[in-house]
């Protein structure tokens, strides 16, 4: 299904315009905000640390992470892939390479993140990850976890 290897790489000053041009698909809008607002949320929020997915040396994605203080999880959040680039799998390949960096880099082995219930794509794809709904809420959010084996 995909054409190319996911890389990912910190949003800084040579990438960071490239990522703000990201878009979701016209569907996805009521389930994701902008990029700029998520690279704001890197810059002013406090704890979340942005990702540039790049197919080749070209972005066309974003996520960001931030550790859960209480628990010590991993929080994954505005996952997204340009509309252009969707339905190719690096959606699935970024989530993967975030865990893998992650686990590696940081030494996580608990993973969250938090989505609509009525975004049918998103669910299917986590739980296809391995993510289950915990019950939790964050905000209206379900909330889903990713426990790594030792």
């Amino acid at each position: 299904m995909s054409t190319g290897t996911i890389t990912l790489h910190p949003v800084d000053r040579t990438n960071w315009r490239a990522v703000e041009r990201v878009q979701v698909a016209p569907e996805q809008r009521e389930f994701s905000s902008d990029t700029a607002h998520y690279l704001l949320l890197c810059a002013f929020g406090g704890d979340w640390r942005p990702l540039a997915v790049l197919l080749g040396d070209r972005v066309i994605g974003f996520l960001m992470w931030a550790v859960d203080e209480a628990d010590g999880s991993c929080w994954l959040g505005g996952i997204c892939i340009d509309r252009s680039e969707q339905g190719r799998g690096y959606g699935r390949q970024a989530i993967l390479e975030a865990v893998a960096l992650l686990s590696r880099e940081h030494g996580f082995r608990h993973f969250a993140l938090s989505y609509n219930p009525a975004n049918a794509v998103a669910v299917h794809l986590y739980r296809s990850l391995g993510f289950v709904e915990t019950g939790e809420l964050e905000d209206d959010l379900t909330v889903a976890r990713l426990i790594l084996a030792d």
